[in-house]
């Protein structure tokens, strides 16, 4: 189905591979303290057209595809299907013709064998697996967050996330907040910046908080809020997508305010 690079093994679980900023862990109250730079709220863009391919038993396999595709280029999410198969979504095109266009040069160029073009609302006709339709209401996005980011878990953390052993925290959530259909900025501190201040006692589950994990006041760190104060993310290299809580005291302290997108 992909070129001769790309071939199905073993059995794993769901990563993504999206991510440019660093997060590390360095100890470090629970009230938002000001960020270094200027907080601009405004509306993050939808996808529109993007393209499926590739079919994956082993995540790894998914990942290097994606990696290649980000040499073209393109950002791209893979994400588990419900058959067991690891399939990988890239690019964000304004009409069908020019998705498609893109898609027929990837495979012209040996980088793909097939592809699928897939609609603003995620579907794609004719492309095997169960479609992700991306909800259109706040309750069904902030309900499909917090699905893709359980998806997640265990994955490993790789700093950087630029290969395909993981991805880093802003890697995560805009993988989570892509596969929704959403689109984030790519690192942390961007990723707060564009979002809509909320205090901790109003974020909703699909929110993010962030974190100065790096001493001082700047962001350095970012995570998908379940509610009830726990939260999923990739803490550091050498551990896995884990879920988390704010009375632990590190993240306690550490923290520096939440941001909602919807």
């Amino acid at each position: 189905m992909l070129g001769p690079r790309y071939h199905r093994t073993g059995v794993s679980v769901a990563a993504t591979l999206l991510a440019l900023t660093a997060c590390t862990r360095a100890p470090r109250r629970y009230v938002e303290r000001p960020s270094s730079s200027p907080v601009v709220a405004r509306a993050i863009p939808r996808l529109g057209y993007t393209l499926q391919a590739g079919a994956f038993a082993k995540v790894e396999n998914a990942a290097r595809f994606a990696q290649a595709l980000q040499a073209q280029g393109l950002e791209a999410a893979y994400y588990s299907s419900e058959d067991g198969l690891f399939r990988v979504r890239f690019g964000d095109f304004a009409t069908k013709e020019k998705a498609r266009a893109r898609g027929e040069a990837l495979k012209a160029a040996g980088v793909i064998e097939a592809f699928w073009v897939v609609a603003p609302d995620g579907s794609a006709p004719g492309a095997y697996g169960r479609p992700r339709v991306h909800p259109e209401d706040e309750r069904g996005l902030r309900v499909g967050l917090v699905d893709a980011a359980r998806g997640y878990l265990g994955v490993p953390y790789l700093f950087g996330g630029t290969t395909e052993k993981g991805f880093d925290c802003s890697g995560l959530t805009g993988a989570v907040y892509r596969l929704n259909g959403l689109k984030l900025p790519r690192s942390s501190q961007a990723q707060f910046d564009a979002g809509r201040p909320v205090d901790l006692d109003g974020a909703r589950a699909g929110d993010l908080l962030f974190f100065a994990t790096n001493g001082g006041g700047r962001v350095s760190h970012v995570a998908l809020y379940l509610g009830d104060g726990a939260f999923i993310h990739a803490p550091r290299p050498g551990q896995g997508i884990r879920q988390d809580r704010l009375s632990d005291r590190y993240y306690s302290r550490a923290f520096v305010g939440a941001r909602s997108y919807l």
